[in-house]
């Protein structure tokens, strides 16, 4: 009897599991959103702590053209944080303080390993980024009198992310992902230093790779326009 009920119960899960997997391949197009999102941003001016990583909510869309076991997508990630402050060359010299506003949009594809209903995937994206912090820096010691200096510091240039995830299909048209990658950043700097009163102006550019990780990216799949 028991031997009955373990084959019934192994063949429904895989017809079960064959029926998902013909579904849930069978859309021309999905529409993805980043729930939530932990990365490294790029160095702003002298930054100590970069390593430091950024929790992000609702900051990306994808676009996705499904090909099988392959989706051509295109990305989009936005993030701004007006209350930013950090030390600036080292822990006891200058204080930055103000806002930073970190953009990107990329196109790339998607390579699933399988039709199954959990699905790993690897994706690699390239694009372009920005990344600008406007402030003051200020003594760190307060023993120093205050001079605060305005700061304006822009990165401009090409991003290509691999990528590694995993995806869940909880029915045809709804699936959740998470994924993890890395940002190859070669970008163009521009730092503007104005002293107090305009009294003098310090402005020096850079050409610069970063490599920075994002741990995770997590969010919600819809999957539309059926092909049956």
């Amino acid at each position: 009897m028991k031997k009955i009920l373990l084959s019934i119960l192994i063949l429904c899960t895989a017809v079960t599991t064959t029926i998902f997997a013909q579904t849930s391949a069978d859309y021309n197009y999905s529409f993805a959103v980043r729930g939530f999102s932990m990365m490294q941003l790029p160095k702003i001016l002298n930054q100590t702590n970069t390593q430091d990583y950024t929790k992000m909510v609702g900051n990306g869309a994808m676009l996705k053209f499904n090909d099988n076991q392959i989706s051509y997508r295109i990305s989009g990630n936005y993030f701004r944080d007006t209350d930013v402050q950090f030390q600036n060359t080292c822990e006891t010299c200058e204080i930055a303080k103000g806002k930073v506003t970190d953009y990107s949009f990329k196109i790339g594809f998607e390579k699933n390993f399988n039709y199954s209903r959990v699905q790993p995937y690897f994706a690699f994206d390239i694009g372009y980024r920005s990344n600008r912090f406007t402030g003051t820096l200020s003594p760190a010691n307060s023993m120093v009198p205050t001079t605060s200096q305005s700061a304006d510091a822009s990165k401009n240039g090409l991003v290509m992310t691999p990528s590694l995830g995993l995806k869940i299909n909880i029915i045809p048209n709804l699936a959740i992902f998470a994924e993890s990658s890395l940002d190859f950043n070669y970008s163009y700097e521009k730092q503007d230093i104005t002293q107090p009163n305009l009294a003098g102006r310090t402005i020096n550019t850079y050409n610069k790779w970063e490599f920075l990780l994002n741990p995770v990216s997590a969010g919600i799949q819809f999957n539309f326009n059926s092909k049956n």
